[in-house]
């Protein structure tokens, strides 16, 4: 029987040993191998996401993954260190600061995107919510 218990995401990469890497080295994420040989992520929530390797990947021009942070300043002076650019669109497409930080409107919180090895799109965004 057909149930969503246990649904999770998905997205495609051109290279898997490149996507190994950063999200494992880079972002320090837990990163393991399933019986057919894609990447399953495990994220803090419980939940997983699936890498696969696709030969004519192309890159998702959405975002795949958010990441909410408490202090996103830092969370993105963070993610510079370790070589991860998060001024990925010109001024003209999202109105940002030097580091690529969209400060927040009402449509929304302090966003900055960056992107994965294999050009999809990821976004560090501050929650204020989140637990201290």
């Amino acid at each position: 029987m057909f149930t969503t218990d246990h649904a999770f995401p998905g997205f495609s990469v051109d290279d898997i040993e490149a996507a190994r890497r950063f999200y494992g080295d880079t972002l320090g994420m837990t990163v393991s191998d399933n019986d057919m040989g894609f990447l399953v992520l495990d994220v803090a929530s419980g939940g997983r996401v699936l890498i696969y390797d696709k030969p004519n990947h192309e890159p998702a021009s959405y975002t795949i993954l958010n990441f909410p942070v408490r202090d996103l300043g830092a969370a993105v002076d963070d993610l510079n260190a370790r070589g991860v650019n998060t001024k990925i669109y010109s001024d003209d497409e999202f109105p940002t600061d030097h580091r690529g930080i969209v400060h927040a409107t009402d449509n929304g919180p302090d966003i900055a995107w960056f992107r994965d090895p294999a050009g999809n799109v990821l976004a560090v965004f501050q929650d204020d919510d989140l637990p201290g």
